[in-house]
Formats: structure tokens, C-alpha cells, sequence
């Protein structure tokens, strides 16, 4: 899984010039967790990580070049992504 999360954030890190690497994976970390939980919540089996990779590749070609405009909006996530790429880890 982690090499499927280290593909995806060089994908959004590409697609988005004005996100960070590191904050690149915050999104995609924060987008990962945030559709396995609602998948589960909605009661659909499990597919696997293959599932949640390809969802989250077509929100990267869809939404990717603007992601870094929904924090603003969301409070869900704008704490996160809000902090210096020094500190993220």
C-alpha cells in the first residue's frame, strides 16, 4: 500500500504545481483514509487497495491541478494542510 500511496503523490505533486511533495501526501493520505471509511460507513464490502488507488487517481486527473483550493472551504482539512512543509513529517 505504501507504494501505491508514494505513486500517488508524486501523480498530485505533478499535476499540482502549487502543493509541496510533502503536502501532496497529506492530501493523498487524508483522501485515502477519508474513502475507505465512507466506503465502509455506506456498507460496501472491502474491494482492496486497487479500488481505493483508482478512485483516487481519477480524482487526481479530475480535481488535481485544484485540490489545494478545497482546504480553504473544507474546515475538515484546512488545519491540516495549513502548516509549514517543515513540519510535516
Amino acid at each position: 500500500m505504501q507504494q501505491q500511496i508514494e505513486q500517488l503523490v508524486q501523480e498530485l505533486a505533478a499535476k499540482n504545481e502549487s502543493l509541496s511533495v510533502a503536502k501532496a501526501r497529506v492530501w493523498i493520505e487524508l483522501l485515502w483514509s477519508d474513502f475507505e471509511s465512507s466506503y465502509a460507513k455506506a456498507g460496501y464490502d472491502y474491494k482492496g487497495s486497487e479500488v481505493t488507488e483508482k478512485v483516487i487517481r481519477q480524482w487526481i486527473e479530475s480535481y488535481g491541478e485544484r485540490i489545494h483550493e478545497f482546504a480553504g472551504n473544507n474546515p475538515k482539512y484546512s488545519h491540516l494542510l495549513k502548516v509549514d512543509d517543515d513540519s510535516i513529517q
